[in-house]
């Protein structure tokens, strides 16, 4: 949940330098997958349950005003880091650290709790697809991604290396978290964002979204779904009658895989973003296909 405000710019697409990451990383394995839409989805729903950090962001954020631009940031963010030239990626940092310094936002206890939900939604979804990540590939993502965590204000020597110190340190700010009436109504707008009535009513823009948004809930632990009421249908949306959601009570996995072979048959022009397009160009690689 970065704080409103950076611009990243048009992305490099001539500087021959593969950045933090590289082809063959983990990162650009799990990052380049349609999948991660999902992950990311999945990301803020969690992080929306730790208290503080849902109540810097909620007072401290222009998410009701512009929830789009807020999602589109979030997701340029994460597609500099990944595939950005090393400039690109610490500037985007650089912009990031500012605008959470500027509006408070850089405890890092907040911080690392942003990061491991970012870093575990993106493992959680990625397995349960059937892309297949086996153990030792999905440790490989974990220690990249402290490379990500630098760049807010991390020590790499306190953010999680292994997926099993992930899920230790994911197990012990459990006890921190609930749903609190900011976390439900952030729920509420992701999954039911406010749309143009043309949009809503003339285009699949909305059942589309609400699949992707009701696949990412699916995919959240039980005891998080349980913080939420247990139910796309339930307190986490107030009673709201949510079109698909019936994907709520489809097992996660089957869920996620569905997604994922649907939007594994789009188009490259649809599923891979401007920042990988950017980079698979400046270091003379096929494009996806």
């Amino acid at each position: 949940m970065a704080a409103a405000g950076p611009r990243f710019g048009e992305p490099d697409d001539r500087t021959p330098d593969p950045g933090l990451f590289g082809p063959g990383s983990a990162t650009w394995e799990l990052h380049g997958d349609p999948i991660a839409l999902v992950g990311g989805l999945r990301a803020l729903l969690l992080q929306a349950l730790h208290p503080q950090v849902m109540g810097g962001f909620v007072t401290r954020s222009d998410y009701r005003a512009d929830p789009w631009g807020r999602l589109a940031r979030t997701a340029e963010y994460v597609g500099t880091v990944a595939f950005g030239t090393t400039t690109e990626a610490r500037a985007a940092g650089d912009a990031v650290r500012r605008v959470h310094r500027r509006l408070g936002l850089d405890d890092p206890a907040l911080l690392m709790w942003v990061h491991a939900s970012l870093v575990d939604s993106a493992l959680q979804v990625h397995r349960r697809s059937g892309a297949g990540l086996p153990a030792e590939r999905a440790d490989e993502y974990v220690a990249e991604q402290v490379r990500a965590a630098t760049l807010v204000g991390l020590q790499p020597a306190d953010v999680p290396r292994t997926a099993t110190e992930l899920a230790g340190y994911l197990a012990a700010v459990r006890p921190q978290l609930q749903a609190t009436p900011e976390a439900r109504e952030a729920a509420r707008f992701l999954l039911l964002p406010p749309m143009p009535a043309r949009v809503r009513l003339l285009t699949p823009a909305a059942p589309a979204w609400t699949t992707l948004a009701a696949t990412a809930f699916a995919t959240l632990p039980g005891w998080a779904k349980r913080l939420y009421g247990g139910s796309l249908l339930g307190p986490a949306l107030g009673g709201v009658t949510l079109p698909w959601s019936m994907i709520d009570e489809l097992p996660g996995t089957v869920a996620v895989r569905a997604v994922r072979a649907t939007l594994g048959a789009l188009p490259p022009s649809w599923r891979v973003g401007p920042r990988q397009r950017a980079a698979l160009t400046r270091l003379g690689l096929p494009a996806a296909a």
